[in-house]
């Protein structure tokens, strides 16, 4: 399997349940186990940071990308920031079935992006399938928030800090709560 195969077979949101698709994961969890321990393991510039990073991610990101490791994923190669994106300490991106961040996002720290779900049923529990998670422009995610598979968050949204995004999210909204839910409207000024 490529990873070109990989990406276009996860967004038709099916079980990764063959053993092609088990040992390519495997795969390509050991490439982003190493990128991310000599990411994490020592001091790097701001450039240092982007150029690892933009290996991890197997292309080039934008140069306004600021990240603070450590820095954590499983997998690396469908993580997609866009320009003028903050990633703070300690974020775990768990990112098979893409992880979007709209231009200007800011991550507090240690927020977890998890785009794949187990089955339910416990004989086949070990089966996972993947969704996407897409933050639109300016979102604000705070420390310690939760992101489960398939949500996505509209343009200038504000996850607060420990919530657990279960349902899309709509734009200029702040969300708190354990599952989220809209607490306030966020006003223009």
């Amino acid at each position: 399997m490529t990873l070109h195969e990989f990406l276009a077979y996860v967004q038709t949101r099916q079980p990764l349940d063959t053993p092609d698709i088990q040992r390519f994961m495997d795969e390509m969890s050991d490439q982003a186990r190493r990128i991310t321990c000599q990411l994490n393991g020592a001091y790097h510039t701001p450039d240092e940071i982007r150029a690892l990073l933009s290996q991890l991610f197997g292309r080039p990101v934008d140069p306004s990308l600021r990240v603070f490791p450590p820095f954590y994923t499983d997998f690396g190669k469908n993580i997609h920031p866009g320009k003028e994106v903050f990633i703070n300490a300690c974020c775990h991106f768990q990112d098979h079935g893409g992880v979007f961040l709209g231009d200007g996002c800011q991550i507090g720290h240690n927020v977890v992006f998890a785009t794949l779900n187990h089955a339910l049923a416990p004989a086949k529990r070990q089966t996972t399938s993947p969704a996407p998670i897409v933050l639109g422009k300016r979102v604000w995610v705070g420390s310690n928030a939760t992101l489960l598979p398939g949500v996505t968050v509209g343009d200038n949204a504000v996850i607060a800090a420990g919530a657990v995004v279960t349902h899309d999210v709509p734009a200029n909204v702040v969300v708190a709560g354990v599952p989220a839910r809209v607490i306030k409207n966020i006003e223009e000024k």
